[in-house]
């Protein structure tokens, strides 16, 4: 079992930044990187004005341990390797980030990490693991501007995450 939670969120919430609202930004009403129709799905409740202004690090971390870090198994992923999925769950939804990992491995990509996909996680080396999930990534993102090209204001920042996430996640492989 992984404990990497806690390492891999400090530095999430840290390329996250604060509050948001980015007419260009599909995902709307940001704070600490929590959609407002996230958080409002998190909470089971309509989210009052001003209230995603008022997030702190302490109230976003079980949304993060809830609604990506476990739903994708993280704990259950190698070290290294469950930081870069992590990451892009939260950029690109669980399920593509599920998809991915299961491309790298040869699985059946269909959304959702189970026991077959982290058998095949297990015959790969983890390093090899990272590099191909983010050259993933990297496609991933420039598709993105290349079908709208009004996101290529979010390129460099997104490239600039990835390759701060590999530096990462390859520092932290045993």
């Amino acid at each position: 079992m992984n404990a990497n939670f806690d390492f891999c969120f400090d530095r999430i919430i840290k390329s996250e930044g604060g509050y948001v609202w980015d007419k260009d930004d599909a995902g709307g009403e940001t704070n600490l990187g929590v959609t407002k129709q996230a958080w409002s799905e998190f909470l089971k409740r309509p989210i009052q004005d001003g209230e995603m202004k008022k997030l702190t690090v302490s109230d976003v971390k079980p949304f993060y341990k809830q609604i990506y870090w476990d739903s994708i198994k993280c704990d259950d992923l190698p070290s290294g390797l469950d930081y870069v999925v992590f990451d892009f769950g939260i950029n690109a939804g669980t399920k593509k980030s599920a998809k991915f990992l299961q491309r790298v491995v040869g699985a059946v990509e269909d959304g959702s990490v189970g026991p077959a996909t982290l058998q095949l996680v297990k015959t790969i080396e983890v390093p090899l693991l990272i590099k191909t999930f983010t050259e993933l990534k990297e496609n991933f993102y420039n598709s993105i501007v290349q079908n709208n090209p009004v996101q290529e204001k979010f390129f460099k920042g997104w490239m600039n995450r990835v390759a701060s996430v590999q530096t990462t996640a390859e520092s932290m492989v045993a």
